[in-house]
């Protein structure tokens, strides 16, 4: 990158200046300070929870001007702009600048100001990249693209921010002051009450992960556990601690999807955690009716996943998730996910919101991962770690602000005389915990 020189630098500097105090008012943002490239900070070198870092004359530019939420986190990814302290309380600009950015004729003038900024930004290199699918969308293999693109990067990156059972899923809270592996413990023992498991029952655990609910229920509560995946590299992982654990004749993990899983003798009970992001609008019917043929009459499915407000905008194609952290994944609102369940034969029996357990989850994940930043480095590069930074730090803000939330729907398939078997009330949820 050629810089320009020291003229060219004071007159960057005054515009970027000028057009901070445009975007975001004279007083700039609670809690956000904004430091340019020669050490100047704006509003004022007041301690604040986090600084965004502009790295040289052309980052603002580089920052805002393609006007996409991937290019603005692009330039985060490859450094011309750095984030410093809180990250989560970064997202307070992208949301000052939805509302400063309204209208054609305010971006025209934003943008007229932002291109007499030095034309700079720093290469465009990493070894992951964006996703580059192929196929229909939802297919099959394209679903096993989409999901290697994620969890196959490196197990040992994963298990630096993750808890000694890998869980990547929302942990459940029952204080503030609880630690990560206390919370996944009770996530796992709360998942399995929900579904009353008893010794001897079979259960199928869709999208397991690396295997942590599957080998908790089958040690704990004497059931013959199923999971399945579509990352190898979980499967491979899952089935080398199940051999360990000794579990092997009462737990395994396939590497498989759920439309081509053909059991001969339905399950018990059927449990999904935060797997279903990556089904889709258009294979929803399919997903629980093939869930509803897998499962016992009188038997119990428990899906957990993230959603979006009925009345927000649809889920972007293109958006920084898609593009780099989760490509195809899709944010449902709850309504719309349990018309379709009971459309295909399920009652639905009860519904949590876990947003706040899912903050609190997420801020633990970004925490161990900004302490393992160097180590971080072994698995992966630069801009990799920082797109996990963001993929984390924004849910948080997100389930923190009620932007979106995430739901346990508990579905049960009734008998053909209408018998739930389930008891009148959830106080065995609850009782001695």
């Amino acid at each position: 990158m050629n810089r320009p020189d020291s003229k060219e630098e004071n007159r960057s500097r005054e515009l970027t200046l000028h057009l901070l105090a445009n975007l975001f008012g004279a007083g700039g943002l609670r809690g956000v300070t904004i430091r340019l490239w020669d050490g100047t900070c704006w509003p004022d070198a007041s301690p604040r929870p986090v600084t965004l870092a502009l790295n040289h004359p052309g980052a603002l530019r580089a920052m805002l001007l393609p006007g996409t939420e991937v290019g603005l986190v692009e330039a985060y990814l490859f450094d011309d702009v750095d984030i410093l302290g809180d990250s989560e309380a970064v997202y307070a600009l992208g949301e000052a600048l939805k509302e400063q950015t309204g209208g054609w004729g305010r971006k025209l003038a934003i943008s007229r100001d932002l291109l007499r900024l030095p034309d700079l930004q720093n290469p465009r290199v990493t070894r992951r990249g964006p996703a580059r699918l192929s196929g229909k969308p939802h297919s099959i293999e394209r679903d096993r693209q989409a999901i290697a693109y994620h969890y196959n990067v490196s197990n040992d990156f994963y298990a630096l921010f993750l808890d000694r059972r890998m869980v990547y899923s929302c942990a459940y809270f029952r204080s503030p002051q609880d630690s990560l592996e206390q919370a996944q413990e009770q996530k796992l023992e709360y998942i399995c009450r929900k579904l009353r498991l008893q010794p001897g029952m079979r259960i199928l655990d869709i999208g397991c992960g690396w295997g942590a609910l599957v080998m908790y229920a089958a040690a704990n509560y004497g059931v013959d556990a199923t999971g399945i995946t579509l990352s190898q590299a979980q499967q491979e992982y899952a089935a080398r601690r199940i051999a360990e654990s000794g579990l092997a004749g009462r737990a395994r993990v396939h590497y498989q999807d759920y439309r081509e899983l053909e059991a001969r003798e339905p399950f018990d009970a059927l449990v999904s955690v935060g797997m279903f992001e990556h089904v889709g609008e258009s294979q929803l019917p399919v997903y629980f009716a093939q869930a509803l043929r897998l499962l016992k009459p009188g038997g119990v499915f428990l899906n957990h996943g993230v959603a979006r407000k009925a009345l927000d905008d649809a889920w972007l194609a293109y958006s920084f998730s898609n593009a780099y952290v989760f490509p195809d994944g899709e944010l449902l609102p709850i309504s719309h996910t349990l018309r379709v369940a009971e459309e295909a034969g399920f009652e639905v029996r009860d519904v949590e919101a876990l947003r706040e357990h899912y903050a609190l989850t997420l801020r633990h994940w970004v925490s161990n991962l900004e302490a393992n930043h160097e180590r971080a480095l072994n698995y992966v590069d630069e801009p990799t770690y920082r797109v996990w930074r963001v993929a984390m730090s924004y849910p948080a803000y997100s389930h923190s602000s009620g932007a979106i939330n995430i739901y346990q729907a508990l579905l049960s398939r009734p008998e053909e005389t209408g018998a739930s078997r389930l008891p009148l009330t959830r106080e065995d949820w609850y009782r001695g915990g």
